[in-house]
Protein backbone atom coordinates (compact mmCIF):
# COMPACT_ATOMS: atom_id res chain seq x y z
CA UNK A 1 0.00 0.00 0.00
CA UNK A 2 3.30 2.11 -0.07
CA UNK A 3 4.21 4.35 2.75
CA UNK A 4 1.54 4.74 5.57
CA UNK A 5 0.01 8.09 5.60
CA UNK A 6 0.59 10.34 8.62
CA UNK A 7 -0.90 10.17 11.65
CA UNK A 8 -4.43 10.92 12.57
CA UNK A 9 -5.23 13.48 15.16
CA UNK A 10 -8.77 13.23 14.97
CA UNK A 11 -10.83 13.06 18.29
CA UNK A 12 -11.09 9.18 18.73
CA UNK A 13 -14.25 7.60 18.54
CA UNK A 14 -14.65 6.99 22.22
CA UNK A 15 -14.62 11.31 23.04
CA UNK A 16 -17.25 11.97 20.59
CA UNK A 17 -19.68 9.12 21.80
CA UNK A 18 -22.08 9.35 24.82
CA UNK A 19 -21.07 7.44 28.03
CA UNK A 20 -21.63 3.55 27.92
CA UNK A 21 -22.31 3.20 31.91
CA UNK A 22 -25.98 1.76 31.49
CA UNK A 23 -29.04 1.99 34.01
CA UNK A 24 -30.90 -0.30 36.46
CA UNK A 25 -33.68 -1.01 34.11
CA UNK A 26 -31.31 -2.25 30.85
CA UNK A 27 -29.30 -4.50 32.85
CA UNK A 28 -32.08 -5.79 34.55
CA UNK A 29 -33.34 -6.49 31.30
CA UNK A 30 -30.23 -8.27 29.69
CA UNK A 31 -29.68 -9.75 32.86
CA UNK A 32 -32.82 -11.73 32.51
CA UNK A 33 -32.41 -12.17 29.06
CA UNK A 34 -28.90 -13.94 29.36
CA UNK A 35 -29.61 -15.81 32.36
CA UNK A 36 -31.59 -19.21 32.81
CA UNK A 37 -34.60 -17.39 32.67
CA UNK A 38 -35.50 -17.17 29.23
CA UNK A 39 -34.28 -20.57 27.99
CA UNK A 40 -35.38 -19.88 24.40
CA UNK A 41 -33.05 -16.97 23.91
CA UNK A 42 -30.17 -19.36 23.34
CA UNK A 43 -29.59 -20.49 19.88
CA UNK A 44 -27.65 -23.84 19.61
CA UNK A 45 -25.04 -24.67 17.31
CA UNK A 46 -27.18 -26.47 14.05
CA UNK A 47 -29.46 -23.56 14.25
CA UNK A 48 -26.61 -20.32 13.62
CA UNK A 49 -25.81 -20.74 10.09
CA UNK A 50 -27.93 -19.32 7.18
CA UNK A 51 -27.80 -19.85 3.59
CA UNK A 52 -24.17 -18.48 2.67
CA UNK A 53 -24.57 -16.64 -0.97
CA UNK A 54 -20.82 -15.49 -0.79
CA UNK A 55 -19.67 -16.96 -3.64
CA UNK A 56 -22.59 -15.68 -6.04
CA UNK A 57 -23.11 -12.29 -4.18
CA UNK A 58 -19.53 -10.48 -3.92
CA UNK A 59 -20.74 -8.24 -0.85
CA UNK A 60 -21.04 -8.10 2.92
CA UNK A 61 -22.76 -5.76 5.59
CA UNK A 62 -19.86 -4.32 8.06
CA UNK A 63 -20.89 -2.37 11.26
CA UNK A 64 -19.08 -0.39 13.14
CA UNK A 65 -18.68 2.31 15.87
CA UNK A 66 -17.64 5.99 14.42
CA UNK A 67 -13.88 6.67 13.92
CA UNK A 68 -12.04 3.38 14.14
CA UNK A 69 -11.33 3.55 10.67
CA UNK A 70 -8.39 5.58 8.17
CA UNK A 71 -9.81 7.94 5.88
CA UNK A 72 -8.32 9.74 3.10
CA UNK A 73 -6.86 12.91 3.82
CA UNK A 74 -8.56 14.55 1.18
CA UNK A 75 -12.06 12.54 1.29
CA UNK A 76 -12.94 11.73 4.52
CA UNK A 77 -15.69 9.14 3.05
CA UNK A 78 -13.09 7.16 1.35
CA UNK A 79 -11.66 4.22 3.67
CA UNK A 80 -8.21 3.40 2.14
CA UNK A 81 -8.15 -0.05 3.56
CA UNK A 82 -11.26 -1.19 3.08
CA UNK A 83 -10.96 0.08 -0.85
CA UNK A 84 -7.69 -2.61 -1.02
CA UNK A 85 -10.01 -4.91 0.12
CA UNK A 86 -11.92 -4.31 -2.87
CA UNK A 87 -9.38 -4.02 -4.97
CA UNK A 88 -7.70 -7.51 -4.03
CA UNK A 89 -11.15 -9.56 -3.73
CA UNK A 90 -13.87 -7.96 -6.00
CA UNK A 91 -15.83 -8.30 -2.60
CA UNK A 92 -17.61 -4.24 -1.98
CA UNK A 93 -18.54 -3.58 1.38
CA UNK A 94 -21.57 -1.75 2.98
CA UNK A 95 -19.55 -0.47 6.06
CA UNK A 96 -22.02 1.44 8.47
CA UNK A 97 -20.99 3.57 11.65
CA UNK A 98 -24.21 2.44 13.54
CA UNK A 99 -22.70 1.59 16.79
CA UNK A 100 -22.72 4.17 19.66
CA UNK A 101 -23.26 1.92 22.39
CA UNK A 102 -23.26 -1.94 23.24
CA UNK A 103 -26.44 -2.19 25.27
CA UNK A 104 -28.02 0.30 22.46
CA UNK A 105 -27.46 -2.06 19.64
CA UNK A 106 -27.65 -5.38 21.52
CA UNK A 107 -30.88 -4.44 21.90
CA UNK A 108 -31.26 -3.38 18.10
CA UNK A 109 -30.63 -6.64 16.79
CA UNK A 110 -31.43 -8.86 19.68
CA UNK A 111 -35.15 -9.79 18.51
CA UNK A 112 -33.52 -11.16 15.05
CA UNK A 113 -31.10 -13.36 16.65
CA UNK A 114 -33.40 -14.85 19.56
CA UNK A 115 -36.21 -15.48 16.80
CA UNK A 116 -33.17 -17.05 14.66
CA UNK A 117 -33.29 -14.87 12.12
CA UNK A 118 -30.57 -12.49 10.00
CA UNK A 119 -29.77 -8.93 11.17
CA UNK A 120 -29.02 -7.52 8.00
CA UNK A 121 -25.62 -8.01 8.98
CA UNK A 122 -22.45 -9.86 8.16
CA UNK A 123 -19.71 -8.45 10.98
CA UNK A 124 -20.23 -6.35 14.13
CA UNK A 125 -17.83 -5.27 16.42
CA UNK A 126 -18.73 -5.29 20.59
CA UNK A 127 -16.66 -4.67 23.11
CA UNK A 128 -15.73 -7.90 24.65
CA UNK A 129 -17.72 -8.02 27.98
CA UNK A 130 -20.75 -7.81 25.42
CA UNK A 131 -19.60 -10.13 22.61
CA UNK A 132 -19.09 -12.70 25.67
CA UNK A 133 -23.14 -12.07 26.19
CA UNK A 134 -23.31 -13.09 22.18
CA UNK A 135 -21.20 -16.05 22.36
CA UNK A 136 -22.57 -17.27 25.73
CA UNK A 137 -26.06 -16.86 23.87
CA UNK A 138 -24.93 -18.06 20.67
CA UNK A 139 -25.98 -16.01 19.07
CA UNK A 140 -22.78 -16.05 16.54
CA UNK A 141 -21.05 -18.58 14.17
CA UNK A 142 -17.58 -20.24 14.39
CA UNK A 143 -15.04 -18.93 12.26
CA UNK A 144 -13.27 -21.34 9.83
CA UNK A 145 -9.63 -20.67 10.75
CA UNK A 146 -8.16 -22.81 8.45
CA UNK A 147 -9.41 -20.40 5.86
CA UNK A 148 -7.68 -17.25 7.76
CA UNK A 149 -4.67 -17.60 7.82
CA UNK A 150 -3.61 -13.74 8.73
CA UNK A 151 -5.43 -14.50 11.87
CA UNK A 152 -3.82 -17.48 13.08
CA UNK A 153 -0.26 -16.51 12.56
CA UNK A 154 -0.39 -12.83 13.44
CA UNK A 155 -2.74 -12.62 16.31
CA UNK A 156 -1.17 -11.15 19.63
CA UNK A 157 -0.91 -14.16 21.54
CA UNK A 158 -2.03 -12.43 25.00
CA UNK A 159 -5.23 -11.71 23.20
CA UNK A 160 -5.87 -15.25 22.11
CA UNK A 161 -8.10 -17.16 24.38
CA UNK A 162 -10.54 -15.08 26.82
CA UNK A 163 -12.21 -16.79 29.12
CA UNK A 164 -15.79 -16.31 27.06
CA UNK A 165 -14.20 -17.40 24.27
CA UNK A 166 -11.34 -19.97 24.13
CA UNK A 167 -9.07 -20.19 21.47
CA UNK A 168 -11.02 -17.27 19.61
CA UNK A 169 -13.07 -18.77 17.57
CA UNK A 170 -16.05 -16.77 17.90
CA UNK A 171 -14.05 -13.14 17.98
CA UNK A 172 -11.51 -11.51 16.41
CA UNK A 173 -10.12 -8.35 17.95
CA UNK A 174 -10.50 -5.42 15.83
CA UNK A 175 -8.73 -2.92 17.77
CA UNK A 176 -7.28 -3.42 21.43
CA UNK A 177 -6.67 -1.02 24.20
CA UNK A 178 -5.74 -0.23 28.13
CA UNK A 179 -7.83 1.02 31.05
CA UNK A 180 -5.45 2.58 33.37
CA UNK A 181 -5.08 5.88 35.08
CA UNK A 182 -4.36 9.35 33.01
CA UNK A 183 -3.01 12.10 35.01
CA UNK A 184 -1.67 15.74 34.67
CA UNK A 185 1.84 15.49 35.55
CA UNK A 186 2.74 19.41 35.50
CA UNK A 187 -0.41 20.12 37.55
CA UNK A 188 0.08 17.68 39.97
CA UNK A 189 3.76 17.93 40.57
CA UNK A 190 4.77 14.23 40.86
CA UNK A 191 4.10 10.98 39.32
CA UNK A 192 1.20 8.44 39.94
CA UNK A 193 2.26 4.78 40.18
CA UNK A 194 -0.37 2.90 41.62
CA UNK A 195 -4.29 2.72 41.85
CA UNK A 196 -3.80 3.98 45.56
CA UNK A 197 -2.16 7.09 44.68
CA UNK A 198 -5.74 8.60 43.50
CA UNK A 199 -7.21 8.48 46.68
CA UNK A 200 -4.07 10.54 48.53
CA UNK A 201 -5.57 13.89 50.32
CA UNK A 202 -4.52 16.00 47.93
CA UNK A 203 -6.56 15.05 44.87
CA UNK A 204 -9.74 15.19 46.85
CA UNK A 205 -12.41 16.25 44.62
CA UNK A 206 -9.92 16.06 41.39
CA UNK A 207 -10.26 12.44 40.54
CA UNK A 208 -13.38 10.66 38.36
CA UNK A 209 -14.07 7.48 37.59
CA UNK A 210 -16.16 5.45 34.78
CA UNK A 211 -19.56 5.00 35.62
CA UNK A 212 -19.69 1.74 33.55
CA UNK A 213 -19.82 -1.09 35.71
CA UNK A 214 -17.36 -3.52 32.88
CA UNK A 215 -15.42 -0.25 32.29
CA UNK A 216 -14.36 0.28 35.95
CA UNK A 217 -14.34 -2.63 38.34
CA UNK A 218 -11.37 -4.23 37.07
CA UNK A 219 -9.05 -2.03 37.31
CA UNK A 220 -10.18 -1.01 40.84
CA UNK A 221 -9.96 -4.49 41.99
CA UNK A 222 -6.56 -5.17 40.87
CA UNK A 223 -5.63 -1.82 42.58
CA UNK A 224 -6.55 -4.03 45.57
CA UNK A 225 -3.88 -6.90 44.54
CA UNK A 226 -7.26 -9.12 43.08
CA UNK A 227 -6.24 -11.06 39.63
CA UNK A 228 -8.93 -9.94 37.55
CA UNK A 229 -8.80 -13.00 36.16
CA UNK A 230 -10.55 -14.87 38.86
CA UNK A 231 -11.99 -12.62 40.97
CA UNK A 232 -14.53 -13.80 43.07
CA UNK A 233 -18.22 -11.76 44.44
CA UNK A 234 -16.47 -11.24 48.05
CA UNK A 235 -13.65 -9.20 46.02
CA UNK A 236 -16.27 -7.42 44.01
CA UNK A 237 -17.92 -6.49 47.26
CA UNK A 238 -14.36 -5.09 48.82
CA UNK A 239 -13.67 -3.17 45.72
CA UNK A 240 -17.20 -1.30 46.21
CA UNK A 241 -16.96 -0.85 50.10
CA UNK A 242 -14.36 1.11 49.04
CA UNK A 243 -15.10 3.30 46.30
CA UNK A 244 -18.51 3.43 48.30
CA UNK A 245 -16.45 5.76 51.42
CA UNK A 246 -14.57 7.38 48.92
CA UNK A 247 -17.64 9.08 47.03
CA UNK A 248 -18.78 9.64 50.99
CA UNK A 249 -16.34 11.20 51.90
CA UNK A 250 -16.41 13.62 48.69
CA UNK A 251 -13.01 11.90 47.55
CA UNK A 252 -14.30 11.28 43.26
CA UNK A 253 -15.54 14.12 41.11
CA UNK A 254 -17.78 12.10 39.78
CA UNK A 255 -18.17 9.24 37.38
CA UNK A 256 -17.79 9.82 33.92
CA UNK A 257 -18.33 8.25 30.32
CA UNK A 258 -16.26 9.21 27.44
CA UNK A 259 -16.17 12.96 28.38
CA UNK A 260 -13.42 12.15 31.31
CA UNK A 261 -11.18 13.97 28.36
CA UNK A 262 -12.48 17.51 28.84
CA UNK A 263 -12.55 17.48 32.97
CA UNK A 264 -8.81 16.44 31.91
CA UNK A 265 -7.85 18.41 29.45
CA UNK A 266 -9.32 21.45 31.56
CA UNK A 267 -7.63 20.69 34.38
CA UNK A 268 -10.76 20.40 36.68
CA UNK A 269 -9.34 16.79 36.96
CA UNK A 270 -6.27 15.89 37.65
CA UNK A 271 -6.10 11.98 37.57
CA UNK A 272 -8.82 9.76 35.98
CA UNK A 273 -9.50 6.54 34.86
CA UNK A 274 -8.59 6.26 31.33
CA UNK A 275 -8.20 4.72 27.90
CA UNK A 276 -4.92 4.61 26.57
CA UNK A 277 -6.17 5.16 23.01
CA UNK A 278 -7.74 7.98 24.18
CA UNK A 279 -4.44 9.39 26.17
CA UNK A 280 -2.41 8.73 22.79
CA UNK A 281 -4.20 11.59 21.02
CA UNK A 282 -4.51 13.62 24.08
CA UNK A 283 -0.78 14.18 24.14
CA UNK A 284 -0.71 15.17 20.79
CA UNK A 285 -2.23 18.56 22.18
CA UNK A 286 -0.98 18.03 25.86
CA UNK A 287 2.72 16.77 26.25
CA UNK A 288 1.98 17.20 30.71
CA UNK A 289 -0.62 14.39 30.32
CA UNK A 290 0.38 11.30 30.97
CA UNK A 291 -0.74 7.32 31.16
CA UNK A 292 0.51 4.88 33.53
CA UNK A 293 -0.43 1.15 33.83
CA UNK A 294 -0.68 0.70 37.75
CA UNK A 295 2.76 -1.39 39.59
CA UNK A 296 -0.56 -3.49 40.39
CA UNK A 297 -1.71 -4.23 36.64
CA UNK A 298 -4.39 -3.12 34.67
CA UNK A 299 -7.16 -4.20 32.33
CA UNK A 300 -6.44 -5.40 28.42
CA UNK A 301 -9.67 -5.41 26.41
CA UNK A 302 -10.69 -5.87 22.93
CA UNK A 303 -13.23 -4.70 20.87
CA UNK A 304 -13.99 -8.17 18.82
CA UNK A 305 -15.22 -8.83 15.35
CA UNK A 306 -17.98 -11.30 15.37
CA UNK A 307 -20.52 -12.60 12.49
CA UNK A 308 -24.16 -12.89 13.58
CA UNK A 309 -26.41 -16.16 13.05
CA UNK A 310 -27.65 -16.32 9.49
CA UNK A 311 -25.18 -13.85 8.48
CA UNK A 312 -25.37 -14.28 3.84
CA UNK A 313 -21.93 -13.64 3.97
CA UNK A 314 -20.11 -15.62 6.31
CA UNK A 315 -17.40 -16.53 3.95
CA UNK A 316 -16.93 -12.72 2.99
CA UNK A 317 -16.77 -11.56 6.15
CA UNK A 318 -13.89 -14.00 7.14
CA UNK A 319 -12.02 -12.93 4.47
CA UNK A 320 -12.48 -9.22 5.56
CA UNK A 321 -11.16 -10.19 9.23
CA UNK A 322 -8.03 -12.09 7.67
CA UNK A 323 -7.53 -8.88 5.39
CA UNK A 324 -6.98 -6.81 8.58
CA UNK A 325 -5.11 -8.98 10.03
CA UNK A 326 -2.58 -9.03 6.86
CA UNK A 327 0.58 -6.86 9.05
CA UNK A 328 0.69 -4.32 6.34
CA UNK A 329 -3.22 -3.55 6.85
CA UNK A 330 -2.92 -3.84 10.46
CA UNK A 331 -0.30 -1.38 10.52
CA UNK A 332 -2.12 1.53 8.23
CA UNK A 333 -5.28 1.05 10.71
CA UNK A 334 -3.02 1.52 13.92
CA UNK A 335 -1.60 4.50 12.69
CA UNK A 336 -5.38 6.21 12.16
CA UNK A 337 -7.14 4.51 15.67
CA UNK A 338 -3.92 4.65 17.88
CA UNK A 339 -5.71 1.75 20.35
CA UNK A 340 -3.17 -1.20 21.11
CA UNK A 341 -2.66 -3.28 17.77
CA UNK A 342 -3.90 -6.80 18.11
CA UNK A 343 -1.31 -7.42 15.12
CA UNK A 344 2.39 -6.94 16.63
CA UNK A 345 3.76 -7.70 13.55
CA UNK A 346 2.67 -4.73 12.16
CA UNK A 347 5.08 -2.47 14.49
CA UNK A 348 8.06 -2.90 12.49
CA UNK A 349 6.02 -2.00 9.16
CA UNK A 350 5.17 1.45 11.06
CA UNK A 351 9.08 1.80 12.23
CA UNK A 352 9.73 1.60 8.30
CA UNK A 353 7.91 4.37 7.68
CA UNK A 354 9.30 7.48 5.79
CA UNK A 355 6.95 9.46 7.72
CA UNK A 356 9.27 10.70 11.23
CA UNK A 357 5.50 10.80 13.39
CA UNK A 358 4.36 7.88 11.93
CA UNK A 359 7.55 5.53 12.64
CA UNK A 360 7.56 6.97 16.50
CA UNK A 361 4.03 5.12 16.71
CA UNK A 362 6.14 1.68 16.30
CA UNK A 363 7.88 3.11 19.81
CA UNK A 364 4.89 4.01 21.84
CA UNK A 365 4.02 1.13 24.34
CA UNK A 366 0.16 2.13 24.06
CA UNK A 367 0.47 0.86 20.89
CA UNK A 368 2.72 -1.35 21.12
CA UNK A 369 2.78 -2.53 24.44
CA UNK A 370 6.40 -3.56 25.63
CA UNK A 371 7.18 -6.87 27.72
CA UNK A 372 7.45 -5.18 30.73
CA UNK A 373 4.25 -3.28 30.41
CA UNK A 374 2.69 -6.54 29.28
CA UNK A 375 3.66 -8.63 32.34
CA UNK A 376 1.12 -5.84 34.02
CA UNK A 377 -1.85 -6.28 31.80
CA UNK A 378 -4.90 -8.90 32.22
CA UNK A 379 -7.85 -9.56 30.73
CA UNK A 380 -10.44 -9.55 33.41
CA UNK A 381 -13.37 -12.30 33.74
CA UNK A 382 -16.49 -10.98 32.44
CA UNK A 383 -19.75 -10.74 34.88
CA UNK A 384 -21.66 -13.85 34.47
CA UNK A 385 -25.20 -13.79 33.91
CA UNK A 386 -26.23 -14.93 37.27
CA UNK A 387 -24.32 -11.70 39.12
CA UNK A 388 -24.64 -8.96 36.72
CA UNK A 389 -27.90 -7.61 38.09
CA UNK A 390 -26.75 -8.30 41.91
CA UNK A 391 -23.48 -6.34 40.61
CA UNK A 392 -25.22 -3.74 38.85
CA UNK A 393 -27.51 -3.04 41.47
CA UNK A 394 -24.61 -2.57 43.66
CA UNK A 395 -22.44 -0.31 41.37
CA UNK A 396 -24.99 1.98 40.38
CA UNK A 397 -25.92 3.14 44.00
CA UNK A 398 -22.61 3.88 44.48
CA UNK A 399 -22.56 5.78 41.23
CA UNK A 400 -26.21 7.19 41.69
CA UNK A 401 -27.52 5.79 38.25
Amino acid sequence: MGDLGRVSRRLSRRTVLRGIGYGIGTTGALAALTGCGVPAAYVEPEDRAGTDTSDRDKSLQFANWPLYIDTDDEDESRRPTLEEFQKRTGISVRYTEEINDNDEFFGKISPALMNHQETGRDLVVMSDWMASRFVRLGWVQEMDRAKQPNVAKHLDPQLLSPAFDEGRLHTVPWQSGITGIAYNRKKLGREIKHVADLWRPELKGRVTLFSGLDESFALLMQGQGVDVTRWTADDFHRMCDRVGKLVAGKHIRRFTGNDYVKDLSSGDVLACQAYSGDVVQLQADNPDIEFVVPQEGAELWAESLMIPNRAKHKRNAEKLIDHYYDPEIAAELATWVNYVCPVPAARDIIASSKDEETAALAEDPLIFPDDEMRKRLAIARDITAEERLEFAKTWNGIVGL
